[in-house]
């Protein structure tokens, strides 16, 4: 069913400045280059000012300065100076999500030892195991598993087939998508002495701060000894493996198939982009990002951007280049100082 809003409402929510009238209806959110009849649009991206003349949109939501240049564009104008973060406020208003109905579905398998709260909704199949806390207006969608002892803050939303494991702490506002994983074994063994391995049991637990976002098919092992650690405000993409004992600052984003290794600390403010991954036991400070495909292997101390990436070679001859990328800059100030003079 179509949300329907007035022009007015949605200025005013976003505290944007309206050009246009206040009494349009908006029952849709679109692309510019998709946009129709009814629907809101925005530009924040460069890339597509030329879609804004032929749009077909209602209204936009747009800057100051591409407010003073629209072309033929006729619909109505909402004007910010973050657009983009004005489309990300606006478009909860626009979720197609289905609402969940509050309650115990009957297949739905609850110990009678775990506590429940008020308005919360446990759907179909879905296991919550003894002594389990599961806090006020929690949603915890089909075939999804809490273990034994685990704890999930107000308003959380579990999808559909997420193992939460036990002893495992995650705070208010958490977004769980299907297929992740939370408190499985760290990758633990030590080698026997005759050619095998013996497992190490993992004995700590993950702990994740509050309004966390973590996306599908992605795994936060737990502890060694000790636990791992997520801080608030984190969000983290699919495909992301984080190891036993690492910690993750607030407010850090991960992106999809990147990697933190074992009792690595990621700070907080940080970005790993698309397979970036830091080796274990190293030490990222705060506000650093890592470029796509990096592979961090000593810590970092300063704040920055940072990369990384060489063809395949044998590990010693890796090394020794590494240390002499380092040194390019300065053999080419040499260089051109010596060829000078030269002439």
């Amino acid at each position: 069913m179509s949300e329907n809003y007035s022009l007015g409402e949605v200025a005013a929510f976003l505290n944007a400045e309206l050009r246009g009238d206040p009494q349009l209806r908006i029952t849709g959110f679109n692309t510019l280059q998709n946009a129709g009849s009814g629907e809101l649009a925005f530009l924040a991206n460069e890339k597509y000012v030329s879609q804004l003349a032929n749009s077909s949109a209602d209204a936009v939501i747009l800057s100051g300065r591409h407010a003073s240049n629209i072309g033929g564009f006729s619909g109505a104008l909402l004007i910010l100076d973050n657009p983009y973060l004005g489309y990300a406020q606006i478009s909860k208003w626009f979720d197609p999500t289905p609402q969940a109905h509050k309650g115990v579905h009957p297949s739905a398998v609850v110990d009678k030892s775990a506590q429940i709260g008020d308005n919360v909704s446990i759907c179909a199949n879905a296991v919550v195991d003894a002594d389990a806390v599961i806090a006020d207006n929690c949603y915890l969608a089909p075939g999804c598993y809490i273990g034994a002892r685990s704890q999930l803050g107000e308003g959380c939303r579990i999808s559909a087939n997420v193992s939460i494991y036990h002893d495992i702490s995650i705070g208010s506002g958490a977004t769980i998508h299907s297929g992740a994983v939370i408190g499985a074994d760290g990758f633990g063994f030590a080698p026997d002495g005759v050619g095998s391995w013996q497992k190490i049991y993992q004995i700590g637990g993950v702990v994740i701060g509050d309004n966390v976002e973590i996306g599908a098919c992605t795994t936060i092992d737990r502890g060694a000894l000790g636990d791992t650690r997520i801080g608030n405000g984190v969000i983290i993409d699919n495909h992301v493996q984080i190891a036993h004992n690492v910690a993750v600052g607030d407010n850090s984003a991960l992106a999809a198939f990147s990697g933190i290794a074992g009792s690595s600390t990621l700070g907080s403010n940080c970005i790993l982009a698309g397979d970036a991954c830091l080796v274990g036991h190293i030490e990222v400070c705060d506000n650093v990002q890592i470029m796509a495909r990096s592979l961090v292997t000593k810590s970092i101390a300063k704040p920055g951007s940072f990369a990384s990436g060489t063809p395949l070679m044998e590990t010693r001859e890796w090394r020794k280049n590494a240390v002499r990328i380092s040194q390019l800059d300065s053999m080419a100030r040499r260089l051109k100082a010596l060829e000078k003079s030269i002439k």
